[in-house]
């Protein structure tokens, strides 16, 4: 695991921390500094990272806190506070 990936790993750990304690504009900041390094070192982020987090706004989603999850015709839709969607196929 090269350097870059473990800093994207650990940026993300850090969100996570930051929105479970209400501390939601940090955690955009690391949202947006792992996408920026991912960028950097030509790196695909996790898919628990793009899962979680809203292309539109860069903000760590959480089910229930603010973002909305709805299963639609074999889809994950997932709605950010912003409005920003997701759709991720399922079987």
């Amino acid at each position: 695991m090269t350097v870059a990936e473990e800093r994207v790993k650990r940026l993300q750990e850090l969100a996570r921390e930051a929105v479970t304690a209400c501390h939601d504009e940090r955690a955009k900041r690391y949202v947006r500094r792992a996408r920026r390094v991912a960028e950097r070192h030509r790196l695909r982020l996790p898919r628990e990272f793009t899962r979680f987090t809203c292309d539109r706004c860069d903000a760590f989603l959480r089910p229930g806190k603010n973002a909305r999850v709805r299963l639609q015709d074999g889809h994950v839709v997932v709605t950010c506070d912003c409005g920003g969607q997701a759709r991720y196929p399922y079987e």
